[in-house]
């Protein structure tokens, strides 16, 4: 039997309609659109002409209604062979010129997309999903990306959005930043952090 090929829209604005496809739920998980909805009615208008930095982006499909409701530019982080092929797939419907995908090990790759961001003097929204921690070889997860958004410098940062296991207890603080809110849907919880 051959496996149906699991796809979602965009959900508003220049890009509305569009189908993107999605990796495999072994390699990818893919955020419930809900929290897609939620997260973008925060941030509204705020997002428009923004630089846009989706951490782990799987199928890219945070980035992409990111870029469809007006955000500037889109910088895609992925290290998955098949779900690279897929975003890429997902970007074509959109506009390439403004993306830029960074593959490889998101926590070596970060230093590159900052000092890419210092140069041009610009901050930008970091939406970070990553592997749930129960994966096989994804117990120290959490604890890296914890590490990870300690060392990004604030002057990068406009905000840094984190999706995670409900369970997980988020630091109040995290090097500068600190939780500004975070809302639970069912197991899926959305952290908002800002730089005091």
């Amino acid at each position: 039997m051959k496996s149906k090929v699991i796809n979602k829209k965009i959900i508003s604005g220049k890009f509305k309609n569009k189908t993107l496809k999605l990796p495999s739920k072994t390699t990818t998980r893919s955020s419930k659109a809900i929290v897609l909805e939620s997260f973008f009615n925060t941030l509204q208008f705020e997002i428009i002409d923004s630089t846009f930095v989706e951490l782990f982006s799987g199928s890219g499909s945070i980035g992409l209604e990111a870029l469809s409701r007006g955000a500037k530019k889109i910088i895609f982080m992925e290290r998955d062979r098949q779900a690279l092929k897929i975003l890429k797939e997902n970007i074509a419907q959109t506009d390439p010129s403004l993306c830029e995908i960074y593959s490889g090990d998101t926590f070596s790759n970060i230093t590159s997309v900052v000092k890419s961001l210092q140069k041009k003097n610009e901050q930008a929204y970091f939406y970070i999903d990553p592997p749930f921690n129960i994966r096989e070889g994804m117990e120290d997860i959490y604890d890296k990306t914890i590490s990870l958004i300690a060392s990004l410098p604030s002057e990068c940062v406009k905000l840094i959005i984190i999706e995670h296991m409900s369970g997980l207890e988020i630091p109040e603080n995290i090097g500068t930043y600190r939780i500004k809110k975070s809302k639970k849907f069912g197991n899926t919880s959305l952290t908002y952090l800002q730089s005091e």
